[in-house]
């Protein structure tokens, strides 16, 4: 009995030791790459350009209804 409690201290101690034993921890992460072009100047003309389509074509609409 004594020799069980002395082997299962033995390897209690070595489990802990070794698991210590395992190096560092990874380096953290790769941040995200910066985002790609910015968009908001090209949808404000997208939006003028659709607007004026969109008034031109109304207004041919009712012209030619009348």
């Amino acid at each position: 009995m004594q020799n069980k409690n002395m082997l299962a201290s033995i390897l209690f101690f070595f489990v802990g030791f070794i698991s210590m034993a395992q190096g560092a921890t990874p380096p953290p992460p790769m941040p995200p790459p910066p985002p790609g072009l910015p968009i908001d100047g090209g949808i404000v003309m997208l939006f003028l350009v659709a607007l004026s389509l969109g008034i031109y074509k109304a207004y041919k609409i009712s012209k030619n209804a009348v």
